[in-house]
C-alpha cells in the first residue's frame, strides 16, 4: 500500500504529493512524521494507491489518535488547489497552527477529591494537634472536588501529601476544557413575529442550496438563525455560524450558549493557542454541534454539516487578503454542495452581488422588513459640516452633535460615536518643507498615536518614535493630520469631563478579552459613550443606546476602489441600526462634507433597493462587478525589478490570451503599479483584468497557469478574484 503525502513545508517547489510506504495502517487525513531528505518532516496523508513509480521510504509515526483532516475537508484541499491555492497552505487552514510541532497539547489536572467512605469531620477528629492546614483541605473538600493546582497555592502541597499518604483524600488525571469567555446573556421569552416565522418556514422547508435574508438592523435575523440551528440539530446534523467581527463572538457566544449550551463550539483568533485547540478537539470528536466564529470557522471540523449561516454576508472581512486567499462564501457553498445542506446568508445592506443573484432566482430571497420591537427606524440627521465651518465651528463635532450627546447623558442614555479611522492623527506634515513621517518598508504615512506618543504604519505594524521637528530642514511646528479615534475620545472627555468614555478599535482590543471587556462594561452601564471604527458598527446589541453619531461620513467615498459608495452606505446603514434596538427611540446624526452625494440620500432613507437600482446601474455602465468579474494578479518581489519582470510577462501572455484566444471572454487587460507602491518592504505591481460573466470556468484555469509560471524565487504572484480592495 502507498501513501500519498503532502509534506508540511511551504515552498511550491515541493507542493506536491510524495509517495511513502508504512509497516502499519495509516488512516487518510493523518497526520505523520516522514522522512525527506535528511531531515525528518510533518505531513498529511491524502490519499492510497497500490504502488509508486518509484522507490519509496515508510512513514516513521502516525502523530494523532484520531486523522485530524475529514474526507471532506481533503476533497476541498483539491477544489482550493485548482484555484492556485496550495495543498499546504489549504491544509493549514483545517488544523489550529500550534496542533503543528505539538505545539499545544491536552490539559491534565490533578483532581482532588475525599476518598471513598471518608469522613472528613471524622477524619478532622482524629488530626493531630496544630494540623490547621490538614484541616482546611478537609473542609475544602467536603463541598466537592478541586484541582490540586488551585487548592495547593491556597493552602499548603504538604498538607495535601501527607493526606493522600494515609488514604483520606485521592487524586485523580482528569482532562481540562479551556473556555472562552462569552458576554452574559438575558433570558428573554422569545415569540416569533410572523416574518420570522415564514422566513423559518422557508429555509426549513425549502430546496438545498443558498438563501439570502435581507432584513433591516433589528429584524430579529439571529433568532432565525438559532431557530434554523435548533432544528438542525433535532434531526442530528451540525451547523456553521460565522459573524464577520471577533468583536461580535463574545455577545453571540453568550445569546448561542443560552440556547445551546455546550453543544457550541468556537473558532477564531482571538483565543488562546489552548482555547483554540480544545475547542477544535470538541467540534472535531462531535462534543460540539456548533461551531461558532470568525472566517476561519468555516473550515470547522464538523460532519453532517446541516446549515451554514453567514451574518453579515457583506462584510469584507469574509475575504482572505492574506495568504492563503479564498472566499467564506465560496468555501460555504463548496461545504453545502458536498452535504447536501443550506447556505443562508444575512444582511441589511446585502453585496451588490448577492442581492443580484437573489433578484435573478441564483439565491433563494428572504425579506425581514420590520423591527421585532415594532418601532421605526431611528431618524438619520444629515449635517453640513461645511456650513458649520462656515459658521465658525472648526471642531470635529458639529453643534447639532454636542448638543444632542449633552441631552442623551442628562438623561441616562448611551451614546454610540463612529470614525473609521483609528489613531490620534492619521499622519504628521512639516508645515515648512511639506516632509510626512513614512514608514521606511511601506509606501505609506505614518498614524500619529497619542497613548504611547508613537507614530505607527497600519499596513506592515512597525512603530517608530514621534518626532517632535522635521528631520530634513529642522521645523519645530509639525501639522497633524485627521483626527482618529483616539482624538475623538481627548475631545469628548474635554467637552464632557464627567462622562466615561471609552474606545473599542484595532490598538485598544489586541490583548486577549479585550473585546469582551470592553462590550461587557458598556452593556452593563458602567460607561456612558462608546467610541470606535467598524467593530462598533454591527451587530451589537445594547438597550440604552439612543444616539448613534457617525463622524467623516464620506470617509470611504474618494477610495479608488469600485466598491466605495456600497461600502459607505453599509457603514451608515449598520451603524445608524445601534440606535434605539429596545424600547426606546434611536437617533443618528451624520456629519458629512457633501451632503447631495446619492449615497447619503439613499442611506438617510434606509432606502437599499434605491440604492441597488442606482449603483447597480452605475457598475453596469462601467462594466465593473457583480457585472463582470474582475481578476487581479497581484505581483510581489523585494527588487523592483523582479516585479516589473513578472508583471510585464504576465500583462504580455493575458493580452496574447485576449487577442488570440478568448476575444470575447477578456474585456480588458490592464497593468500598472498598485495604489500602494511597497508594503512590508515587498515593490507592488498589479494586472488587472475584466472577464465576462459565464466565461470563468473555461478562462480561469489559463489565468492561474500564467499567475504560476511568473512565480519565481524572488516573485510571488497572488490571484484574487473581484478584490475587496485595490489598494
Amino acid at each position: 500500500m502507498i501513501y500519498q503525502v503532502i509534506v508540511d513545508i511551504s515552498n511550491q517547489e515541493v507542493d506536491r504529493v510524495f509517495d511513502y510506504g508504512a509497516a502499519f495502517e495509516v488512516p487518510v487525513g493523518s497526520r505523520v512524521l516522514v522522512p525527506f531528505g535528511r531531515q525528518k518532516k510533518e505531513g498529511f496523508v491524502i490519499g492510497i494507491k497500490e504502488d509508486s513509480s518509484y522507490e519509496v521510504r515508510d512513514i516513521e509515526r502516525i502523530l494523532d489518535a484520531v486523522p485530524p483532516i475529514l474526507p471532506e475537508m481533503l476533497e476541498l484541499a483539491r477544489y482550493l488547489k485548482r484555484q492556485n491555492i496550495r495543498y499546504i497552505d489549504s491544509l493549514r487552514l483545517f488544523i489550529p497552527a500550534k496542533l503543528r510541532g505539538g505545539k499545544v497539547r491536552i490539559l491534565n489536572k490533578y483532581l482532588l477529591s475525599l476518598a471513598d467512605g471518608v469522613d472528613a469531620e471524622e477524619v478532622r477528629k482524629k488530626l493531630r494537634k496544630g494540623a490547621d492546614m490538614q484541616a482546611a483541605v478537609l473542609d475544602a473538600l467536603k463541598n466537592g472536588a478541586k484541582y490540586e493546582s488551585e487548592l495547593s497555592n491556597a493552602l499548603s502541597a504538604s498538607a495535601i501529601r501527607t493526606l493522600a499518604s494515609k488514604g483520606f483524600i485521592k487524586r485523580e488525571l482528569v482532562e481540562v476544557g479551556r473556555m472562552p469567555v462569552s458576554l452574559p446573556a438575558k433570558q428573554k421569552e422569545i415569540t416569533l413575529t410572523d416574518e420570522q416565522r415564514a422566513a423559518v418556514d422557508a429555509v426549513l422547508n425549502g430546496q438545498e442550496g443558498v438563501y439570502l435574508i435581507h432584513g433591516v438592523t433589528g429584524s430579529g435575523k439571529t433568532e432565525v438563525y438559532m431557530t434554523v440551528i435548533e432544528r438542525m440539530l433535532a434531526e442530528g446534523k451540525t451547523a456553521i455560524m460565522l459573524v464577520p467581527e471577533i468583536s461580535l463572538t463574545p455577545q453571540m457566544l453568550g445569546v448561542f450558549r443560552l440556547r445551546f449550551g455546550d453543544k457550541v463550539g468556537v473558532l477564531h483568533s482571538g483565543l488562546s493557542d489552548g482555547e483554540r485547540y480544545d475547542e477544535w478537539r470538541r467540534l472535531r470528536m462531535g462534543e460540539a454541534r456548533v461551531a461558532l466564529g470568525a472566517r476561519s470557522a468555516v473550515f470547522a471540523p464538523v460532519q453532517n454539516l446541516g446549515a451554514i449561516i453567514i451574518d453579515e454576508e457583506h462584510d469584507a472581512s469574509y475575504v482572505s487578503e492574506g495568504n492563503p486567499r479564498y472566499f467564506t462564501a465560496d468555501i460555504a457553498q463548496f461545504r453545502i454542495r458536498h452535504n447536501k445542506a443550506k447556505l443562508i446568508m444575512g444582511s441589511a445592506t446585502p453585496s451588490l452581488e448577492s442581492y443580484l443573484k437573489a433578484c435573478r432566482g441564483e439565491y433563494h430571497l428572504i425579506t425581514l422588513c420590520n423591527r421585532v420591537n415594532k418601532r421605526e427606524m431611528p431618524v438619520i440627521e444629515t449635517v453640513d459640516m461645511r456650513r458649520e465651518l462656515r459658521a465658525g465651528n472648526t471642531s470635529i463635532f458639529s453643534r447639532e452633535l454636542l448638543s444632542s450627546l449633552e441631552k442623551t447623558l442628562s438623561a441616562g442614555n448611551q451614546a454610540m460615536v463612529f470614525l473609521n479611522r483609528r489613531g490620534f492623527a492619521s499622519f504628521v506634515r512639516c508645515r515648512s518643507c511639506g516632509y510626512v513621517a513614512r514608514c521606511r518598508d511601506c509606501e505609506v504615512s505614518l498614524t500619529f498615536h497619542k497613548d504611547d506618543n508613537t507614530l505607527k504604519c497600519h499596513y506592515c505594524g512597525k512603530q517608530y518614535k514621534m518626532i517632535d521637528k522635521c528631520p530634513v530642514c529642522g521645523f519645530e511646528n509639525l501639522k497633524e493630520g485627521r483626527t482618529g479615534t483616539e482624538k475623538v475620545v481627548e475631545e469628548l472627555q474635554r467637552i464632557f469631563p464627567k462622562a466615561r468614555i471609552l474606545r473599542m478599535d484595532n490598538d485598544t482590543t489586541k490583548t486577549k478579552d479585550a473585546c469582551y471587556n470592553i462590550l461587557s462594561s458598556f452593556g452593563e452601564g458602567k460607561a456612558d459613550i462608546l467610541v470606535g471604527t467598524q467593530m462598533i458598527a454591527k451587530g451589537h446589541d445594547f438597550s440604552n443606546v439612543t444616539l448613534v453619531g457617525i463622524l467623516d461620513a464620506d470617509l470611504a467615498l474618494y477610495y479608488s476602489d469600485y466598491r466605495s459608495n456600497e461600502r459607505t452606505f453599509q457603514l451608515i446603514t449598520q451603524v445608524a441600526g445601534r440606535a434605539g434596538r429596545e424600547q426606546k427611540s434611536g437617533r443618528v446624526i451624520m456629519q458629512t462634507t457633501n451632503p447631495n452625494h446619492y449615497v447619503f440620500r439613499y442611506a438617510s432613507r434606509y432606502d437599499y433597493k434605491g440604492f441597488f437600482e442606482k449603483e447597480s446601474n452605475v457598475r453596469e455602465t462601467t462594466k465593473f462587478p457583480p457585472y463582470t468579474r474582475i481578476v487581479r494578479l497581484l505581483v510581489l518581489s523585494k527588487k523592483d525589478e523582479c516585479a516589473i519582470t513578472a508583471a510585464r510577462k504576465l500583462y504580455e501572455t493575458l493580452s496574447a490570451l485576449k487577442t488570440e484566444t478568448y476575444k470575447k471572454e477578456i474585456i480588458r487587460v490592464q497593468a500598472m503599479r498598485a495604489p500602494i507602491k511597497r508594503i512590508c518592504s515587498n515593490f507592488r505591481f498589479q494586472v488587472v483584468v475584466w472577464v465576462s460573466l459565464g466565461s470563468e470556468e473555461l478562462l480561469m484555469p489559463e489565468i492561474y497557469k500564467a499567475a504560476s509560471e511568473a512565480t519565481a524565487r524572488d516573485v510571488t504572484v497572488f490571484t484574487e478574484i473581484n478584490p475587496q480592495q485595490m489598494l
